[in-house]
């Protein structure tokens, strides 16, 4: 017999509707899927659109006793709060990158986008650690697992590749990563008061996760260890300010409001390898996620979009009707790469299958190959080093 699982989403934006998917299709499960959001008829929507077992308040998810989990599809700043309400009320949590952010603790309640991207980067550094500490403490103290939510991990081609390094007899020397497009489907992404930074946390997040794990079973597999980051160098910029200065035509998105719309770094880990990570809202022409991997005795490229299993063209745009490309891509015509399965390929669709085989398998540590609090607090060292990297023009030491 099947075990059951009832999740709950809370949020009912673009993550939400990636989740929803995904959930639905988990497999060695009875999965039911409600949706919470603090207005009940804009959940109750949302449920009906995406075929849902059913729409509730937050708070009547966190009081109900059969809900299992909760996936936080919510904006950074929230992450904190609702994670802690539901380890108190019994529930494991699976948390989205990034596990937290800087968005103005400390300052006023109606502290302007401006004040708050003025604070001192460490000190932003320091809060954003401070949050993520305390998910993982009230976890531990509920005796609830924390999972975190980088599809990265679970991406088929990155899982290949992991694999077959463990084969071989050499070890990573550098990674290069980075996921880019056009700019955020989320107006949040603008304001540092909801999202606590840019593109190198919206999105070089994703790269550096994955560099970071890779490097943690590494030196575990090769010398019992984890092999850790001990320090960043990185650079940020609103690029589109070239597009200010010219007046130029600009089709990528601008308007940001005190954050980067590009990032890089530079990883330094402990065994003397580094990894690159890059993320920017600055291209055009589809949503490009890619980390290569070069060994001293293999190289990996790891593509999760675009991919070319399926190339189309087309004279004009609306020539396939209104069916979906790939995420960033507005139109049809020429020749495009539509994605036979997005959610599978990206490593959506493994994450949450491999959250649901921990819970209903009752799994500990990181033998199912689940992200844990541990790694997301990692992240958020390594990023807001970054952050302080790139305002004070010098390498940071992480941790």
């Amino acid at each position: 017999m099947q075990r059951s699982l009832k999740v709950v989403l809370f949020g009912t934006g673009f993550l939400a509707r990636t989740r929803a998917r995904c959930w639905k299709r988990v497999h060695g499960a009875q999965v039911a899927v409600v949706v919470a959001a603090r207005d009940r008829a804009k959940a109750a929507a949302f449920a009906q659109q995406h075929g849902l077992h059913g729409a509730c308040t937050i708070d009547e998810a966190l009081a109900d006793p059969s809900v299992d989990l909760v996936d936080l599809c919510v904006p950074n700043r929230a992450h904190r709060e609702l994670a802690e309400r539901a380890f108190a009320a019994g529930k494991h949590v699976l948390c989205t990158k990034p596990l937290t952010a800087y968005w103005g603790q400390g300052l006023p309640a109606d502290a302007s986008a401006a004040a708050v991207a003025a604070v001192p980067r460490a000190q932003m550094l320091a809060a954003a650690v401070a949050d993520a500490e305390a998910m993982v403490a009230a976890a531990a103290r509920a005796g609830r697992r924390l999972f975190y939510g980088e599809n990265w991990l679970h991406a088929p081609a990155i899982r290949r590749a992991m694999q077959l390094a463990a084969a071989s007899s050499g070890v990573v020397l550098e990674m290069r990563g980075w996921e880019s497009h056009s700019g955020s489907h989320s107006p949040y992404a603008k304001d540092w008061r909801a999202t606590g930074g840019g593109a190198l946390l919206r999105l070089g997040a994703h790269p550096i996760g994955a560099m970071l794990w890779w490097k943690r079973h590494e030196g575990l597999r090769l010398r019992g260890q984890p092999t850790r980051c001990i320090a960043v160098t990185a650079e940020v910029a609103d690029t589109t300010a070239a597009v200010r200065a010219t007046r130029a035509q600009c089709d990528v998105v601008s308007g940001w409001e005190h954050v980067e719309n590009w990032g890089s770094c530079v990883l330094h880990f402990d065994d003397g390898s580094r990894g690159v990570a890059y993320g920017a809202d600055t291209y055009l022409g589809g949503m490009q996620s890619h980390l290569s991997v070069l060994g001293s005795t293999f190289r990996f490229e790891c593509a999760l979009s675009p991919v070319d299993a399926l190339r189309a063209y087309a004279v004009r745009d609306g020539a396939f009707g209104g069916e979906y490309v790939m995420e960033k891509v507005s139109g049809q015509a020429g020749w495009s790469t539509p994605i036979p399965d997005e959610d599978e390929v990206s490593g959506q669709q493994g994450l949450v299958q491999a959250v649901a085989g921990e819970v209903v398998g009752g799994g500990g540590g990181e033998g199912g190959g689940c992200g844990d609090g541990g790694l997301g607090l990692e992240v958020v060292r390594v990023v807001y080093a970054g952050y302080v990297s790139a305002g004070e023009g010098r390498r940071v030491a992480v941790g």
